[in-house]
Parts: C-alpha cells; sequence; structure tokens
C-alpha cells in the first residue's frame, strides 16, 4: 500500500445515463473517488458520500455482478454508487464505516462503485 499525502482523485464512470445523472446533480462535476494517506472518500453529487478510514479496508477488487441499477443503490450495509454498468470495483470494509445517502446516516460494509480506472483504483486501495 502506498500512502500518499497528496489525494489521488479517480472518476466514476458514466454511461448512457449520464445526461439524466448530470441533470439530477449526481453527475461526474459533482461525483469523484479520492484516496490519501488516511481516507477513501467516495461522492455522488447530494445522494451519497462516504469518509472511510484507509484502516478500514480490508479489501478491493474488480466485480464481474451485474449491477441492480444505476445511481445509488443499496441496503443492510451494501451500497453500489455508479453511473455506468461497468468498470465496478468492491470494496469491504470491516468495520463499517458510515456513509450518508439522501442526507440519511447508513452503515457501510461494501461498496461497489463504477470507476473509469477500475484497475488504477484497486491497486491505489492496495
Amino acid at each position: 500500500m502506498i500512502i500518499t499525502a497528496v489525494p489521488e482523485r479517480f472518476a466514476i464512470r458514466y454511461g448512457v445515463m449520464r445526461p439524466l445523472l448530470t441533470l439530477l446533480g449526481m453527475g461526474p462535476a459533482v461525483s469523484g473517488i479520492e484516496i490519501d494517506g488516511t481516507q477513501l472518500r467516495v461522492r455522488m453529487g447530494w445522494a451519497f458520500r462516504a469518509r472511510v478510514p484507509r484502516e478500514r479496508i480490508r479489501g478491493a477488487e474488480r466485480s464481474a455482478a451485474l449491477p441492480g441499477g444505476i445511481g445509488v443503490h443499496g441496503w443492510r450495509g451494501r451500497w453500489l454508487v455508479n453511473g455506468a454498468a461497468s468498470g465496478l470495483v468492491s470494496i469491504t470494509l470491516d468495520p463499517p464505516a458510515r456513509a450518508w445517502v439522501l442526507g440519511v446516516p447508513v452503515r457501510l460494509t461494501l461498496l461497489r462503485v463504477s470507476a473509469e480506472d477500475p484497475d488504477g483504483l484497486v491497486r491505489a486501495l492496495g
């Protein structure tokens, strides 16, 4: 694992729903993934935000599973934050972290996120 003081940024991958998600305030200008020496931060506009201490990240890998939709979806600690059906990365957390969905705090044990550079994101998360 490489720990850097300068945050590493990754774009969320968007597909055909990009114009609609942008109109809804969840487009690329207000969304992204950022990793620094102490935290992983994920944001999708007003719909989702999380700050996860790096020591809670137990694993990160490419995900071949089909997403259940586009946008922000989840239940019981397992959340999907995506703008496309491809480029998914699964991030396992233990102990669980806190995230906010529509401003409501939720438990986060597994985060699947679509990334423009999924392999780079997996490498950065170590």
